[in-house]
């Protein structure tokens, strides 16, 4: 049963741009959720060894929680005992001496523990927190939604998604399948709004005040059960969207809740394990599902008031589980089942080159002309030019340890990134970094 949960890591999309400086990573996917980092003064190729080892931090808790880092503060989610904390730790600066470790700044109660019975892959949140304007938003895998005070950690406000928005989820076995792998997407902001996705027959998607935690408005037009795919912000014929994928389709919806356009895939949809955030670029929208559904490219159309979706292909070239892929210039990046690491044409969904020997699949992320590459079989990392001329492997290493703390079926499915000159890379409660800075 390999329709593993296989990094159901902090699910996201293309979308609202959260302010920040270029070496922040303040959400899950980077600044603009596209795995872009716009830093440089990069190292091009790492020496036998990989980059110097600034640190490590043995404490984070379980899960598979993604980091955001603003500054020297770094948030994520795991879980200690029978509770799910949302951690904030304070790095020392790129460049300090090895011996200096992070500190724990705080530590806050989000929820129960997520560890259901028959889920031999997963344990612990898997969301990534959201840093905007002093706030910190984040996401429990059983559904506890807080707002904190970035640098004291004091809670804000909080909402119970199964019970205060009748949310559905149900554990591996207790039914039909719905988020049987906990909730996993992360909290997306845009301007006032904060963009969450409960899911169910009330409405897949809400906006909840930032600040108050205040309902505005929830999607009446669009009740799918959500996905473990996260929101996303975009710019369509000029009319600002949340793009939503579900386990049916896709859908936009507008700043004021109206369902603008759906697309259902044809006969199948996309099955029950949609994990990785849709990419857009002008009006189109690029998807990519795992488990046998492959990649599909659709067009949005408007004409006046009327939207409507068309297909431009559908293709199993890129099968991408829940690692994620980045669309850099005109080629779509990533690991692909059955065919290891490939670079696709975004217009037309052909191949352009594929390497499957070199290098395990797992998770990438984008800095500096470099792709960042983290295999979810052996916590290896490796740096590759990033070009559609072929596969140019510039560096590889290996951690000094592997957590002991997965679950059976699990593996590495937290995502790399890269933020401030530094690498960082989870194993569960272990995090690495790496100082890749040129010397």
């Amino acid at each position: 049963m390999q329709r593993s949960f296989r990094r159901l890591v902090c699910l996201g999309l293309l979308a609202a741009t959260v302010s920040a400086p270029a070496a922040d990573w303040p959400q899950y996917r980077g600044p603009q959720r596209d795995d872009i980092s716009k830093e440089t003064g990069l190292l091009p190729s790492w020496p036998e060894s990989g980059p110097p080892l600034a640190w490590k931090y043995d404490d984070l808790g379980l899960g598979y929680s993604g980091p955001a880092v603003v500054g020297d503060r770094l948030y994520t989610l795991g879980d200690r005992g029978d509770d799910e904390f949302l951690v904030a730790l304070d790095l020392p600066p790129a460049g300090a001496d090895n011996n200096r470790s992070p500190r724990e700044a705080w530590a806050v109660r989000v929820g129960d523990k997520f560890d259901w019975q028959g889920n031999s892959w997963s344990a612990g949140p898997s969301s990534t927190p959201t840093v905007d304007d002093g706030l910190l938003f984040a996401l429990g895998g059983l559904g506890d939604l807080v707002c904190v005070e970035a640098k004291s950690g004091r809670e804000r406000w909080r909402k119970h998604l199964p019970t205060e928005f009748a949310a559905e989820v149900n554990p591996i076995g207790g039914g039909p399948k719905k988020l049987g792998w906990g909730f996993t997407w992360s909290p997306l902001v845009d301007g006032d709004r904060l963009i969450c996705l409960p899911g169910g027959p009330e409405g897949t998607a809400a906006a909840l005040d930032k600040r108050t935690g205040e309902l505005l408005w929830r999607t009446k037009d669009l009740t799918d059960q959500a996905a473990y795919t996260s929101p996303i912000a975009a710019d369509i014929h000029g009319v600002r969207q949340y793009v939503v994928l579900t386990n049916q389709g896709l859908a936009g919806v507008a700043t004021d809740g109206k369902l603008l356009w759906t697309w259902r895939r044809p006969q199948r949809g996309y099955g029950t394990e949609v994990v990785n955030s849709p990419i857009v670029r002008d009006d189109l929208v690029y998807t990519t599902v795992g488990a046998g559904a492959g990649c599909e490219l659709i067009r949005v159309i408007k004409s006046g008031d009327d939207w409507r979706a068309e297909q431009v292909y559908e293709n199993k070239n890129m099968a991408n589980h829940h690692g994620n892929v980045v669309l850099l210039g005109d080629h779509v990046y990533g690991a692909s089942q059955g065919k290891g690491w490939i670079c696709q044409d975004f217009k037309n969904g052909e191949i352009i080159w594929a390497e499957r020997a070199k290098f395990r699949a797992g998770a990438m992320t984008y800095a500096d002309g470099r792709f960042y590459l983290y295999s979810e079989d052996d916590a290896s990392a490796a740096i590759i030019e990033a070009s559609a001329a072929g596969w140019n492997l510039q560096g590889k290493m290996s951690p000094p340890q592997e957590s002991a703390n997965r679950k059976p079926k699990g593996k590495v499915w937290t995502p790399p990134i890269v933020s401030g000159g530094r690498l960082f890379l989870r194993d569960q409660e272990l995090l690495f970094c790496y100082d890749v800075r040129k010397k």
